[in-house]
């Protein structure tokens, strides 16, 4: 590697580093873990560790300080005059003066005590609305450069795979275009605030082996280039993201970790991202210790600077040490550290840390203020997924005032409404003396505000796991004697084996977990009219709750939906608040159907050539509210030659009784092309709210690339040929359909293509708006 491999950088950040020692430079590409102790909030964290103290890691400079507030129960002022000491001494006590850059997880809000929880990714994708998510992360944002932090590992784009994989809850949708969409708005909410975004994980994670964490991946280019990497290239190319960090997968035998086909390839001379790449923890060190690719961390750690890696993180365990010796013996170029490290001071002179003073702390912080919890209160309820109603909800009129029984483990529970990457079920779990910091209100408390006139009898029946039935007659006879029933079941989610889902926690079934089926099925049999709560962080294989005549009186799924979560079902629940959300992901009928996505081939769906049957219980796309919708008169030009952009329109009309929020989902399928495409494919998308009766003409301007597709020869094109479009109420439903014509020589895509589909809503008395 030469001198001419190098990026482009200021002079000042080259001038320092034509002054650093080798030991300087290795310092400035890794982080140190200030507080890092025995609990277990990474993967194989206990085995891993430089040995060092803080104060010999930074003796001489540090890159990154690890999770300085996320890691253990601090006070927010307290350790922020901490930390404004510590950059004042490396400022002012090591030889080049160069602060610490601080990176936090703020996936579901910054993940520091007292500070706002909000609905976990999962829930962003269900409300379909990446105008209010990006107001959330430029909330988050605030707080965390607030305090002081510069970087933010947020927002994970892995497309979902798999239910049965642990992770799902920190995911957006299934949908590559649902995921970019989204996460590019909470991309530019953070930066906005002054704070680094960081892409998780790139790329393929989510498509590992049976859903299990950090199992390889079988996917080929074609899967990989068309829906495993359009999320990340609009984060990149549209959000402006800064930094992006690895998957721990390997792609067909080679970890991502040690690719410079996708950390350098794709990701920096394909689409010209010129910030930094972070390693996912340990995940250089994995090259050795799992991936066993490399003969110790030394060669790792040349392995990982070859592909791309810029910054081991949480800790120096191979670009210390290891990397120094190997450097000095001649076997490896340090010219690979000198790319990083120009990449990093490029960093951080962009973020302003190389003329930061750190003169004044904050004396005092609100990190969850009543604008936080307003924003999570909204996103909450426009998440919640009314899958079933036989006409049992809104509890209204004479029904609010009635006995009702209130069952379930999560009934009770505030934990459950929270994300495994919730700064209460991450860390404090590890704390079971220190309160919370923040006000939630589990869903019974936030009924019992909703309802003021009804008798609320509570009763636990079981817990989320185990096998213990005894409280279930209990729970029956309060429902017996009540006149409605709301059962709260689902997930409790932690880490590694803590919790039913989350990092770590894959499982091989999609049957609710513990006896909650019983728990449900119970109640359901007294004959009072039941409600069922899924407040969880994965679908569950639930036929039983959605079909049949024992089936209950309504179904509502909730998706890890935050602080305000319950409040947010309860004003569902009364119809306050009418839902809105729709599923971002197909609902399983089984275990044994996974992995599975709507975006499959005509025999990756059902036919007579198998006798197994894949089709989900409920459709991607699937939400119901408290008024209908009729969706007509599709149109869309005729013809539209490859390359170019066309117009589709439909009406919508609110036909019901009550205000709602309708989601206008665009759909296509390419008839005949020269590799296999999907039956259906989601190609843009609007939240449009109606009063009763009325309607808006809802007009997509959809460029052709949204129909592109990677070649026979590894290039995405748009192709000629017919295309089918409609709009439903999901992926499966044609309500009002058209078909263009797609016309000309084949497209190759080009970055100046577009990505994004323009939406106009115009409707009597409204002024058209454009939406995400």
């Amino acid at each position: 590697m030469t001198t001419d491999n190098l990026p482009t950088v200021s002079e000042r950040v080259r001038a320092l580093l034509n002054r650093m020692t080798l030991d300087e430079k290795l310092a400035q590409i890794v982080g140190y873990w200030v507080d890092k102790g025995d609990d277990n909030v990474a993967p194989l964290d206990g085995e891993m560790t430089t040995g060092q103290s803080y104060e010999a890691a930074t003796e001489v400079g540090i890159g990154h300080l690890t999770r300085v507030y996320g890691t253990r129960p601090v006070d927010p002022v307290e350790r922020a005059s901490w930390l404004w000491s510590e950059q004042r001494r490396l400022r002012e006590q090591t030889r080049l003066g160069i602060p610490a850059l601080v990176h936090e997880e703020c996936l579901t809000g910054l993940a520091a005590w007292k500070a706002a929880t909000f609905p976990t990714p999962l829930a962003w994708g269900a409300a379909f609305d990446p105008a209010l998510v990006e107001e959330v992360g430029a909330a988050i944002g605030a707080s965390m450069r607030e305090l002081g932090i510069h970087q933010g590992l947020a927002p994970v784009l892995d497309v979902i795979r798999d239910p049965r994989w642990g992770r799902v809850d920190e995911c957006i949708a299934e949908d590559p275009y649902v995921v970019g969409t989204i996460g590019t708005a909470y991309v530019r909410g953070l930066q906005s605030s002054g704070v680094h975004a960081t892409l998780k994980h790139f790329v393929g994670y989510s498509a590992s082996q049976a859903g299990r964490n950090h199992a390889p991946v079988h996917a080929g280019t074609r899967e990989v280039r068309d829906v495993l990497l359009p999320p990340f290239e609009m984060a990149i190319r549209d959000g402006g993201v800064r930094s992006v960090m690895n998957s721990y997968a390997e792609i067909d035998g080679v970890p991502v970790a040690a690719s410079p086909e996708y950390l350098t390839g794709v990701l920096r001379d394909e689409w010209g991202f010129d910030g930094t790449v972070v390693a996912d923890y340990f995940s250089v060190a994995f090259l050795h210790t799992m991936h066993r690719i490399a003969a110790d961390r030394g060669e790792a750690a040349e392995l990982a600077l070859t592909a791309g890696i810029d910054v081991e993180l949480p800790t120096g365990d191979a670009f210390l040490a290891p990397l120094a010796e190997r450097i000095r013996a001649g076997l490896a170029d340090e010219a690979l550290v000198d790319r990083a490290v120009l990449r990093l001071l490029a960093q951080k002179e962009e973020l302003g840390l190389l003329d930061e003073t750190f003169d004044a702390p904050p004396a005092s912080v609100d990190l969850d203020s009543p604008a936080h919890r307003e924003l999570a209160l909204r996103l909450a309820e426009e998440s919640l997924v009314l899958l079933t109603n036989d006409g049992a909800l809104p509890l209204e009129g004479d029904r609010a005032a009635a006995r009702i029984a209130v069952v379930g483990p999560n009934a009770d529970a505030a934990e459950a409404l929270m994300g495994c990457y919730s700064f209460a079920n991450h860390v404090l779990a590890h704390y079971p003396e220190v309160p919370l910091g923040f006000d939630i209100h589990p869903i019974l408390e936030a009924l019992q505000s909703e309802f003021p006139l009804a008798e609320l009898v509570h009763a636990r029946g079981c817990d989320v796991e185990g096998d213990d039935r005894s409280g279930i007659v209990t729970a029956v006879s309060a429902a017996a004697d009540a006149d409605a029933a709301i059962v709260v079941v689902g997930d409790r989610a932690g880490l590694f084996g803590r919790g039913t889902v989350g990092e770590g926690n894959d499982v091989e079934s999609l049957e609710l977990p513990g006896v909650q089926r019983e728990l449900v099925e119970a109640v359901v049999r007294t004959g009072t009219p039941t409600v069922v709560i899924v407040l969880s962080g994965r679908p569950y294989a639930i036929d039983w709750a959605i079909e049949g005549p024992d089936a209950p009186a309504a179904v509502l799924q909730a998706f890890f939906p935050g602080e305000e979560g319950g409040r947010a079902i309860a004003a569902v629940l009364s119809g306050r608040v009418a839902p809105s959300g729709h599923l971002p992901l197909s609902l399983p009928r089984s275990a044994g159907a996974q992995p599975f996505s709507y975006l499959h081939p005509l025999l990756g769906g059902p036919s007579d050539v198998t006798s197994a049957d894949s089709t989900p219980l409920l459709p991607f796309g699937h939400g119901l509210s408290y008024t209908t919708f009729e969706r007509s008169g599709l149109e869309a030009d005729e013809t539209v030659a490859a390359g170019a952009e066309f117009e589709a329109r439909v009406t919508v009309r609110n036909t019901g009784d009550r205000a709602g929020t309708d989601l206008v989902q665009l759909y296509a399928r390419d008839v005949f092309a020269s590799v296999t495409r999907p039956v259906a494919q989601l190609l843009g998308y609007a939240r449009v709210t109606l009063e009763p009766g009325e309607e808006a003409v809802v007009a997509l301007h959809v460029p052709t690339a949204r129909l592109a597709f990677t070649g026979r020869d590894g290039v995405r094109i748009v192709e000629r040929g017919e295309v089918e479009l409609w709009i439903g109420p999901s992926c499966a439903e044609r309500e009002t359909a058209t078909a263009i014509e797609v016309t000309g020589p084949t497209h190759a895509v080009t970055p100046a293509d577009g990505r994004l589909v323009g939406v106009e809503v115009a409707a009597p008395e409204r002024i058209a708006t454009p939406l995400a």
